[in-house]
């Protein structure tokens, strides 16, 4: 059987993904790739090694850890920052799953003379009968993971296996404990790695040299003043708590202009539209379209979002503008629009930059 390299997080994924292929008969490596320290020199969530390398001890495989620190800070955290101070809402995941995870491990696997590499991604790599390998949802949906690797290449694809596609999280957690893995009962991790409390806004705060955005104006969709935001880094598109002002009835974050230093607040039904704007547009299952062409799917704007139907229109620029048959509420810059065939497959997917247009 081949070699093969697996990404360990130190999570029961990544373990049991390790697991299932070595008794599969496939020469297993671990690898870690070490991302970010915190200022108490603790690894985040995506790369604790003393559970990754007690997993590797259990399975008898060979471990590595391999420092990618500089680039995770250069591709992800920076990209990460300057998105949010922008006015946006980025998908760090995306970006490392594209820059630093695949293209890290795929490295190390030539390293090492492996032909592939794998991960604990909840979902499926299939070869289609156009010859394109794409991603296909997981069988338990509620679990996919698709939506964060849209952007991977056919090569990238090519060398990938994920063999947790088709079971559940319990599953996985029966299968680790019927392994004696170390890390079966291990809880998820529910936030963003290098941000474990979640707490966004301080965390820029901390780490940006620059100037950051300074409090500005809440302003209805006329252009009226209403109050006095603390600067467009603490909100969010559809946000409705913690804005600090009293309307005297509901009011949420339809916009935020970073030009103008503005956040225009509107009610629900204003956060609706049936259009939006995607540039940074990676195909997958199909060749890119030529500009002018229009191809339907089923559309998700979040990852925790339905898929709903939709035409995508390839603009001159590259971009595409994305018209759903249904009005979707809240598609919020930044974030990853992410486009799927009839059979569940990722067709491919972009960066929101606009809405209602």
């Amino acid at each position: 059987m081949p070699k093969v390299v697996v990404g360990m997080s130190g999570g029961v994924d990544s373990a049991v993904t390790a697991y299932l292929l070595k008794m599969a008969g496939y020469d297993v490596i671990g690898v870690t790739l070490r991302t970010w320290l915190t200022s108490e020199g603790k690894d985040s969530r995506c790369c604790e090694i003393d559970d990754a390398q007690k997993v590797a001890w259990k399975l008898g495989i060979p471990y590595y850890v391999t420092d990618s620190r500089c680039e995770f800070n250069d591709l992800v955290i920076k990209p990460f920052i300057d998105s949010y101070i922008n006015g946006m809402t980025p998908n760090p995941c995306v970006e490392c799953n594209r820059y630093i995870k695949w293209e890290k491990m795929l490295a190390t696997a030539d390293t090492y003379g492996a032909e592939y590499i794998a991960t604990g991604h909840y979902a499926s790599v299939v070869k289609l009968d156009n010859g394109r390998y794409t991603v296909k949802q997981a069988e338990h949906i509620a679990k996919d993971q698709t939506y964060m690797v849209y952007k991977l290449t056919q090569e990238q694809l090519s060398r990938t296996l994920m063999p947790l596609g088709k079971l559940s999280k319990d599953e996985v957690r029966n299968i680790a404990i019927k392994a004696g893995l170390p890390v079966a009962d291990k809880p998820d991790s529910q936030e963003i790695c290098f941000v474990p409390d979640g707490h966004y806004s301080e965390y820029i705060e901390e780490n940006f040299d620059g100037p950051l955005p300074e409090e500005g104006n809440f302003v209805d969709e006329d252009g009226n003043v209403l109050g006095t935001h603390k600067g467009i880094i603490h909100y969010t598109v559809g946000q409705r708590k913690g804005l600090g002002i009293a309307m005297g009835h509901p009011v949420f974050i339809k916009s935020i202009n970073a030009e103008t230093n503005e956040i225009v607040l509107s009610s629900n039904e204003s956060l609706f539209t049936d259009k939006i704007i995607c540039s940074g547009v990676n195909f997958m299952s199909i060749e890119t379209p030529e500009a002018g062409e229009t191809v339907r799917a089923r559309v998700k704007i979040r990852y925790h979002h339905d898929p709903v139907p939709a035409d995508v229109a390839i603009l001159e620029d590259g971009r595409v503008e994305i018209t759903f048959d249904e009005k979707v509420r809240a598609a919020t810059p930044g974030q990853s629009a992410v486009f799927y065939d009839d059979d569940s497959c990722v067709m491919g997917g972009g960066i929101i930059v606009k809405t209602g247009v």
